[in-house]
């Protein structure tokens, strides 16, 4: 069956919402359609999906800074998983990166999620040598 990677369409919200929440990456002090708006309004190209027969099976969302690149909701749904999917996605996001002159990408990774590290690890990506820090600007609720 044919897949497609294409940018985010409005249509989409509902299931890349569902796609997100099935992967275990949505957090309650995270409101998922605000992060889609939030890309939407400053990068709308690059919130991409793959669809097969119709159905949002995977997503990836990325990010150039003009210093590093950012890969987040890397996602495949879990009845498409270890399927090449993720592979595929992450390829593009990297050929988009390499498009405006990106020479890094990072990305984080929960440390409690095995399969992504080991995902990640097998495609080349290694762990830096720093901590990661965050600080809300905004709630979300």
């Amino acid at each position: 069956m044919a897949t497609a990677i294409r940018p985010y369409q409005e249509r989409d919200r509902d299931s890349l919402v569902a796609l997100w929440a099935s992967c275990d990456l949505t957090r309650a002090w995270n409101d998922p359609g605000r992060d889609i708006d939030r890309k939407l309004a400053n990068d709308a190209q690059n919130l991409l999906v793959i669809e097969r027969a119709g159905d949002i099976i995977g997503s990836v969302m990325v990010g150039y800074d003009g210093h590093r690149g950012w890969i987040n909701y890397l996602a495949v749904h879990p009845s498409h998983q270890r399927q090449g999917f993720a592979r595929q996605l992450t390829v593009e996001a990297e050929r988009r990166l390499r498009e405006v002159g990106c020479a890094k990408v990072n990305l984080q990774v929960r440390s409690s999620n095995a399969r992504a590290h080991d995902f990640f690890s097998r495609i080349g990506y290694v762990p830096d040598a720093v901590v990661s820090l965050g600080k809300r600007l905004e709630v979300d609720e």
